[in-house]
């Protein structure tokens, strides 16, 4: 990218502090007065066994109208795609309604075996690439630990470095790199923050991950403002309906902020019918952001 289409991008990074969406404008169901957020789809479980041209079609029908689309998964897409492959993937969807969120990694950066962290790097890079080829607007990417045998503070410092490293490099290809608030002890609102208090890179953003972390003391909103500075314009939820997490609080705090990226369903249930258990985590989700 020449460098004046480089600081363009950069400069729409800053403006996604406060939570904005970047690169696409609101696709799909129209936003109300009340809220800009959009509703979608991690295919995480309920997604993981649908070809693409099905996954977009059950997207298509529940009204899911963003996907994150996890590694490994039966959609196939992968760096093993050709140039044409890629196209075509692309092609599926700017013909359907469904926007291509981006790309669910599981790369990460913590290890104290620093060819382990290289390779991770590196591999983020090529899928930066695809989603680059295939229309997306990022990568998700995550620490996952803090090794006990390493101090603390060296461990948050590498993961910084790292996350600055993919962020750089993606900024050529006008990715996002959305870090998922993720693992046993980055999870840990405290250490996410010190991971980011170090990161430099204006297109590295957090990806809200809605763990029950999140309510440690001294609480909810008290956590979600110590971050909401370097949110993107993902969020990760579970079953909106199901379990304890204060889901409704959530959705208030990220319409007081006038939030306007993609609330992505990362579900963890075994419904009979998914497709019918899309379409009422959607009717849950319009209740509670006043749709």
């Amino acid at each position: 990218m020449k460098n004046s289409t480089r600081r363009s991008f950069i400069q729409k990074c800053v403006i996604a502090g406060a939570g904005l969406s970047l690169i696409h404008p609101v696709s799909g169901m129209a936003a109300s007065e009340k809220t800009k957020m959009r509703f979608g789809l991690v295919t995480y479980l309920w997604g993981k066994d649908w070809d693409l041209p099905t996954l977009i079609a059950n997207c298509e029908e529940t009204g899911l109208l963003g996907v994150e689309l996890r590694t490994h998964h039966a959609h196939g897409v992968e760096t093993n795609l050709s140039v044409g492959e890629r196209a075509e993937v692309k092609k599926r969807f700017a013909d359907s309604p469904v926007t291509c969120v981006g790309y669910g990694s599981n790369f990460e950066f913590h290890s104290p075996d620093q060819a382990a962290v290289r390779k991770n790097i590196e591999e983020a890079k090529s899928y930066i690439k695809l989603c680059n080829d295939i229309g997306a607007t990022g990568i998700k990417v995550k620490p996952n630990g803090l090794p006990p045998e390493v101090p603390k503070e060296k461990t948050i410092a590498q993961i910084a470095k790292s996350l600055d490293e993919v962020g750089k490099f993606a900024s050529d290809y006008g990715q996002l790199v959305r870090v998922e608030v993720h693992g046993k002890l980055t999870q840990r609102i405290p250490n996410i923050k010190a991971i980011f208090e170090q990161v430099t890179e204006p297109n590295v953003k957090i990806c809200w991950n809605s763990n029950s972390e999140d309510i440690l003391p001294p609480g909810l909103e008290a956590n979600f403002n110590s971050i909401k500075k370097w949110f993107g314009d993902t969020v990760h939820v579970r079953e909106l309906n199901i379990g304890n997490y204060p889901y409704q609080q959530l959705m208030d705090l990220f319409n007081n902020i006038n939030y306007s990226g993609w609330i992505l369903l990362e579900a963890r249930t075994k419904p009979v019918n998914r497709v019918a258990a899309m379409k009422e985590q959607l009717e849950v989700f319009n209740k509670m952001v006043g749709r």
